[in-house]
């Protein structure tokens, strides 16, 4: 049913500085689509496309946004999924006793207190990359996402949404939980601490890592663009290489990971 990831959308306060921060950190240069009250820039990679979501004046998708930045701040508001039919994954989905909301050729999925879309899968022309392609970012890697109930996120992203659950893995040294979910060519990771009760909170948007073939590379550029990076270091995954980017726009908790041709095949 689900081929993928479509999109995911951070929602900013004020539209320039998050496209500018934005194309600062992906070295893309973004497209606009302002429409339903909203500004809307769009950063495009072989595996989904970031779009960054400001409130601009009267209509649905504005009123939308506003709501969501007075209620959370600016931050991951959405996941897209990209699905070979819409309606008939919307009607899916109804079965397995998902709340779904036609929304034009889009439809809207509420569950654990997140927002997801189902969009139609299509091939997206990628951004133009900004200077030298050793520091290019080739794609997003994995979307993280915070659970207090573990049990419950297996049977809504494995069961309900049918992602390929590839490892189940609890680490009592790092105090966590963590649920690997294959999403086309990108991973939808879901966290959750073994140090707190489990409940029926709501999930959480968490962070975003995104692929790199040259970290070092990477890391030069980033930092010569302003921003606050860690150092290259070696991943907690076997055959990685990461580094932190500290104050992403929107204060989204960014890593950027170089895997090996063989761990991005697993």
């Amino acid at each position: 049913m689900i081929t993928g990831l479509d999109h995911i959308a951070v929602a900013v306060r004020d539209f320039d500085s998050g496209v500018d921060g934005y194309r600062r950190l992906l070295g893309r240069e973004p497209d606009f689509a302002p429409r339903e009250g909203a500004k809307r820039a769009w950063f495009r990679f072989p595996n989904m496309a970031l779009e960054v979501i400001a409130p601009d004046g009267a209509g649905s998708a504005g009123d939308r946004v506003r709501e969501r930045l007075d209620a959370a701040g600016e931050g991951v508001w959405l996941c897209a999924f990209a699905v070979e039919d819409v309606a008939q994954a919307s009607r899916l989905l109804t079965r397995r006793g998902l709340e779904v909301e036609p929304a034009g050729a889009l439809a809207r999925v509420r569950a654990a207190g997140l927002e997801f879309i189902l969009a139609s899968a299509h091939s997206a022309i990628s951004s133009k990359p900004i200077g030298d392609p050793a520091s290019d970012i080739d794609g997003l890697d994995h979307i993280v996402i915070g659970t207090p109930n573990p049990e419950r996120a297996l049977g809504l992203y494995g069961a309900k949404f049918g992602l390929d659950l590839r490892l189940d893995r609890a680490n009592e040294q790092w105090g966590a939980r963590q649920l690997f979910f294959r999403c086309g060519a990108a991973v939808f990771e879901v966290g959750a601490s073994l140090k707190t009760p489990v409940s029926d909170d709501p999930d959480r948007f968490g962070g975003l890592a995104w692929r790199v073939t040259d970290p070092r590379a990477a890391q030069a550029r980033i930092a010569a663009a302003g921003f606050d990076v860690s150092e290259v270091r070696t991943g907690r995954k076997p055959g990685t290489s990461v580094f932190t980017v500290r104050d992403a726009p929107a204060g989204v908790p960014t890593i950027m990971i170089q895997q090996t041709p063989q761990m991005e095949a697993a």
